[in-house]
């Protein structure tokens, strides 16, 4: 997230008309940020014409690649480079002979980028019960959202093994996302209640926020500090705070201070 957001101030800096097809990243707060600066969306790429190219985060299907190339326009790759490794490592298994599956949100711009670096047969697949809907294959190959659990991510290799002669799976998860999502199932386990802060339409977000609720502590999927309820802390003796990769630093500080004066009222009601 980091070096895409020095990449779009770098290039507003310079003056540039700037595009993107969507939002640069999934938080609100970041986005209309820039979308002040000069940061404009578009929906489809002929919007582009006569401005700079911001390709996001999540990165684009090389349909949209080679039709911005044919137009002409200047490209600016903003692609997290785990995104960029999973787009390889699906030509590579569909070079190689091998049936490409990803395993994703269907609808996130990420896992549709992904798919659409595949030029001939992909299944998009979402749990292992999808994918022991799939095939039988005789080569089967895997590549995953970076943003995936390791859990579901094992439970559809392994589905896709019982279904096919020869599998060959690509762990293209984001390991700081991995290490995150660690991260929070410890701290759920030693919380009362849990704060996950992040964009709505953030997939690293929810799936921290999924993670703690099947950890089985209370926890609540907030964007910004004025979300945080007094209720919500009533009876919690530790309070945890967590947060998605795009969420910039400052907000995760004004939830905890947001928790932490909301703990002071409690304890002295009449202060």
């Amino acid at each position: 997230m980091e070096r895409a957001l020095r990449l779009t101030r770098e290039a507003l800096a310079e003056g540039k008309q700037l595009v993107s097809l969507g939002p640069l990243i999934h938080n609100a707060q970041v986005v209309a940020e820039l979308e002040a600066q000069g940061l404009r969306h578009i929906d489809a790429i002929e919007q582009a014409q006569g401005a700079s190219l911001l390709i996001r985060t999540h990165g684009v299907s090389t349909a949209v690649l080679e039709n911005a190339q044919r137009l002409g326009l200047d490209i600016i790759d903003a692609t997290c480079p785990f995104v960029r490794r999973a787009h390889r490592r699906a030509q590579e298994l569909e070079e190689a002979g091998y049936v490409v599956c990803v395993l994703g949100d269907r609808s996130h711009p990420e896992v549709l980028g992904i798919a659409g670096s595949v030029r001939g047969e992909c299944h998009v697949l979402e749990t292992p019960a999808d994918a022991e809907m799939c095939g039988p294959f005789d080569r089967v190959g895997l590549v995953a959202q970076t943003t995936q659990t390791v859990g579901n991510y094992r439970g559809v290799v392994g589905a896709l093994a019982a279904r096919s002669q020869e599998i060959l799976a690509h762990n293209t998860l984001c390991d700081a996302t991995s290490k995150r999502q660690d991260a929070a199932r410890d701290l759920a386990d030693q919380c009362d209640v849990v704060l996950v802060v992040g964009g709505r339409h953030s997939a690293n977000t929810r799936r921290l926020h999924q993670i703690c609720e099947e950890a089985g502590v209370r926890s609540h999927h907030i964007e910004t500090a004025d979300e945080v309820e007094a209720p919500w802390l009533a009876d919690a003796m530790r309070i945890g705070v967590t947060a998605g990769a795009s969420t910039p630093e400052a907000e995760i500080e004004a939830v905890e201070a947001r928790v932490r004066a909301l703990c002071e009222e409690r304890e002295d009601p009449g202060a």
